[in-house]
């Protein structure tokens, strides 16, 4: 049964690429469309309807996931991502009529395209054919926020990764013009990245935390002042400061517990593997991106890994991306720790001035990044539950906020006007306790 789902899935993305080349009076669409209406005859015998749905970049049928296909029709698939589209039911009832009006409407540019797909289809009598959003919880709904931009970002970027984990020449060009896209499309919004799905890559975890911390890194590095060229090769440092993580095994990664020697050894040994590879693009990429590699687990005492036997000044951009690097790895959810609180992480970090960090470096990211995150849901003094708006660069502990609950007591607070009466008393985490205030906010 399985090869009949694959062939409509197939046959009716078939169309949509060939509606993109040829008119519906051309016989090569005629045939595509007949092709299409067939494959979906032989489904119709076994359900009454097909339901396509689209998961990050796989296609999914009932409980059925389809690695492989999605690899083939990927250009489709983010084809309908940029359309907004994450199911596709296509009921027994469907006549070639209303298949040539979905796919029309699917080709629609985004100008005129002003309305919902599915009313669009509605309005054109198409009755056996719906589309929308695979229906999620609200949390949910929090976690993709703008996924778009970011699954486009990484389909950029994942390119020349994978050229250099191969020792393939990259185009740098390209590589540049991702980072610049980052820049202008996700930078200022790194607060809503950290609770993001991400796309099945080699390492899921580590490859969005390279693309993490390389977006808070240009942001860091733009508010430091540093010119829109130099925050962009920081941007490309720290995207490639951990493909040498790539290389070990994801099991040694994502392993509960502790780690053994010989793992604690193995997961070391990316930096140097990392170097080694970033060295090999000097010519092309220039020297950063493996001077900041080697050095972002040095530490600033120098007391890191690999360990050194002579003295040694560390980059000005190491010592940013060691910062954000850590910064992200903290507010991640891993497998080997459990999530950790803004007030919780800032105190880990603290710990660690003048020893993991530079010490006024460190205290300039938390004065632009404050202890509390834009998006932060918190519970005040006064048993209120607000949403973090912005941040008091003077006062790092008290940001602005607006209360969401209980509604007849909403209001926006300056809690560094009102920190005598009103401060925040916990964070709320968004994928536990705070989930149900998620979509308030």
């Amino acid at each position: 049964m399985n090869e009949k789902i694959e062939n409509s899935f197939k046959d009716i993305f078939s169309v949509l690429q060939t509606a993109r080349l040829y008119s519906e009076q051309h016989p090569q669409f005629k045939k595509a469309l007949e092709k299409a209406y067939s494959s979906l005859q032989d489904v119709f015998g076994s359900f009454d309807s097909l339901v396509i749905g689209i998961v990050g970049e796989e296609l999914v049928f009932q409980k059925e996931i389809f690695f492989e296909l999605s690899k083939v029709l990927k250009p489709m698939i983010l084809y309908l991502n940029q359309q907004g589209i994450e199911r596709i039911e296509i009921r027994r009832q469907v006549t070639t009529d209303e298949l040539v009006k979905f796919i029309n409407c699917l080709l629609l540019p985004k100008a005129q395209n002003k309305v919902q797909i599915q009313e669009i289809l509605t309005n054109s009598g198409v009755e056996n054919i719906i589309v929308g959003k695979i229906k999620a919880s609200s949390a949910d709904i929090i976690e993709t926020a703008n996924l778009p931009d970011y699954r486009d970002t990484l389909d950029k970027i994942s390119d020349p990764l994978e050229a250099m984990l191969e020792q393939k020449e990259i185009n740098t060009l390209l590589l540049r013009h991702a980072i610049n896209d980052v820049m202008e499309r996700l930078v200022g919004r790194y607060q809503e990245l950290l609770n993001l799905a991400t796309v099945k890559r080699y390492d899921t975890v580590s490859f969005a935390h390279m693309l993490n911390t390389a977006v808070l890194s240009m942001y860091f590095s733009s508010r430091l002042g540093f010119s829109k060229v130099d925050s962009m090769d920081i941007g490309i440092a720290a995207l490639l400061h951990d493909i040498g993580k790539i290389y070990i095994s994801r099991k040694i990664i994502s392993k509960p517990g502790a780690l053994n020697e010989e793992e604690k050894s193995n997961i070391r040994s990316h930096v140097l593997a990392g170097t080694e590879i970033l060295l090999g693009y000097a010519g092309s990429l220039g020297i950063l991106p493996a001077v900041v590699c080697f050095e972002h687990h040095l530490r600033y005492d120098l007391s890191g890994y690999p360990k050194l036997s002579f003295s040694h000044r560390l980059h000005m951009a190491s010592m940013v991306v060691s910062i954000c690097d850590v910064y992200d790895a903290l507010s991640q959810r891993r497998s080997y720790k459990n999530d950790y609180s803004p007030n919780t992480i800032y105190a880990i970090m603290m710990k660690e001035r003048g020893v993991f960090f530079h010490p006024e470096l460190l205290d300039k990211f938390f004065k632009i990044m404050g202890i509390w995150p834009i998006g932060s849901i918190v519970e005040l003094s006064d048993l209120r539950i607000a949403v973090v708006r912005e941040e008091n660069e003077d006062d790092i502990f008290s940001p602005k906020v607006e209360v969401i609950l209980p509604k007849d007591k909403k209001e926006n607070i300056d809690l560094k006007d009102a920190k005598s009466y009103l401060s925040i008393k916990r964070w709320l985490n968004p994928l536990g306790e705070g989930k149900e205030y998620a979509a308030l906010g």
